[in-house]
């Protein structure tokens, strides 16, 4: 009755398969695309950089293909930011500090652990 779906292959015609495959053929062309594009962005960032670092004269770190910064020093730039635009730097005059924590473990699989052990 109402449960009862139905799906009738022979309503499949040429047409329709050409619709569907012309409709995947698009949308994974246009995921290339957009990966090829997306891959591009550092380099279009990098290149008014390596122009600024050929007219202050430091040639050797212009042709470097290292112009990355490391995460650390891109966290404090943006919590000062944060801070800055947000009007907290006049309130507070605490020193924030950031350690960098090299360990592998992760809390996440001793909480793995004990959802095993809640039928114990």
């Amino acid at each position: 009755m109402l449960c009862e779906i139905k799906f009738d292959y022979s309503a499949i015609t040429s047409e329709h398969v050409i619709i569907a495959i012309v409709g995947m053929g698009v949308v994974f062309a246009s995921l290339i695309i957009l990966f090829y594009l997306f891959s591009l962005v550092p380099i279009l960032i990098n290149i008014p950089i390596r122009n600024r670092l050929r007219k202050e004269g430091k040639i050797e770190l212009a042709e470097s293909d290292d112009l990355h910064i490391p995460a650390d020093v891109s966290a404090a730039i943006s919590l000062a930011l944060h801070l800055h635009f947000n009007e907290m730097h006049d309130k507070e005059d605490a020193i924030i500090t950031m350690k960098k924590i090299t360990k592998k473990y992760s809390p996440w699989s001793s909480k793995l652990y004990s959802v095993y052990n809640l039928g114990k």
